[in-house]
């Protein structure tokens, strides 16, 4: 019977449909089944090296016998891992960020597992999310053969990533939904308790309008959700129109008159006398300037927001103003984030996701607008786009 650990024979091993075996040349014999082997061999050699996952191999002393070359990419070597100790290649942690003995993890494993929550750690201090996959073979013929291992590794950072997001994605909306649906429900069942009870008209009429305030505010989310979905999924379209700047200006101050009135604040626009039409998406360029005014309106108790609109050698600048608690230096850089609310007591103070400014950066990059804020804290803020025509 043949000893040789790593002879490759008709015998091969597999794990979840991967070809599983050890890389060493077969044994020398004089007979008519060497170039058979060494064609399989050969193969076998070439399927592994194919693989987008990294493929190691490592025998009972946990030295590597075989790898890919997406293992060398996922591992960041650059030179040959043969003969090496595994340990030295792959500095396993865990998801606590605590150091694996990963020799006797493997020692550990009796039938092929797997696990999506190791860290790998690099030299530069940075890491990976890593797939590991591990599964005890032999080498060799029968069970007699020498007892070894086959490592299958994959960078799983970006759907760890994507897993996370969705996770805060549906922990923040579910947070959102639950308090406007509570409070409009609440103020619906105190409408219909006053006029069972006493009839106040005013009082009724107080409730209902606390009421229709928040199923704005649920309508508002909803637009925004639908349009983030439509967004991460690349399927908006521009419909390019001719719009005129000063009348899209005039219909916004309009709009949103009453929505400053009732806070007391002074909605003003200050347009340039020699505005002209310019080319681009009226549906999407309305919807970040809204987005805009509602954000200076909900963030300023007293003074004035102001929306202004000045002419460009290639389009329109539009600026949104106001007096209100401005925004931190820090925060500055994360306002276009996703879910991202600042820890200022004021700003919590007011609902919101976090999802506004980030569609509204969406918006702008589709239609290749470039976005500026300038703001101190408690001295205001000043949001500025620059919308191209589109030609």
């Amino acid at each position: 019977m043949l000893k040789n650990p790593f002879h490759i024979s008709r015998n091969i091993l597999w794990h979840n449909g991967v070809v599983m075996a050890a890389n060493s040349k077969p044994h020398i014999l004089e007979h008519p089944a060497v170039a058979t082997a060494a064609l399989e061999h050969e193969r076998l050699t070439s399927l592994i090296s194919s693989m987008a996952d990294g493929v190691i191999a490592i025998d009972d002393n946990m030295k590597v016998v075989l790898y890919n070359g997406a293992a060398l990419n996922i591992l960041d070597i650059n030179g040959t891992m043969t003969g090496r100790l595994l340990k030295r290649v792959l500095p396993l942690y865990d998801e606590n960020r605590q150091p694996v003995d990963v020799h006797k993890l493997i020692e550990d494993t009796k039938t092929p597992t797997s696990n999506r929550d190791y860290l790998l750690h690099y030299t530069d201090g940075s890491n990976i999310n890593l797939y590991l996959s591990i599964a005890p073979v032999y080498l060799g013929y029968g069970a007699e053969g020498d007892r070894g291992y086959v490592l299958l590794l994959r960078d799983i950072t970006r759907e760890k990533s994507l897993e996370e997001e969705r996770d805060e994605f549906i922990s923040v909306v579910s947070h959102e939904l639950r308090t406007p649906i509570a409070i409009t429900e609440g103020n619906i069942s105190n409408a219909q308790f006053i006029a069972d009870k006493s009839g106040d008209i005013d009082e009724i009429r107080k409730a209902l309008t606390a009421a229709h305030e928040q199923v704005l505010f649920l309508a508002g989310l909803v637009n925004d959700l639908s349009t983030l979905s439509r967004a991460e999924r690349n399927v908006l379209e521009i419909n390019v129109e001719s719009i005129n700047a000063h009348k899209l200006v005039e219909e916004l101050a309009k709009d949103y008159q009453d929505q400053a009135a009732a806070k007391g604040l002074e909605l003003k626009t200050d347009l340039d006398p020699h505005l002209e039409t310019f080319q681009s998406s009226k549906l999407y360029s309305r919807e970040i300037l809204q987005n805009f005014i509602t954000n200076a309106i909900k963030y300023t108790e007293k003074g004035r927001v102001t929306i202004g609109a000045k002419r460009d050698s290639k389009g329109i600048r539009f600026t949104v103003s106001d007096t209100g608690i401005g925004i931190s230096k820090s925060d500055q850089e994360k306002v276009f984030d996703k879910f991202f609310r600042s820890e200022d007591y004021r700003t919590r103070q007011n609902n919101g996701t976090g999802l506004g400014l980030y569609v509204t950066m969406k918006l702008a990059r589709l239609l290749h607008a470039e976005i500026s804020v300038e703001s101190e804290l408690n001295h205001g803020s000043t949001f500025t786009i620059f919308i191209p025509n589109l030609q």
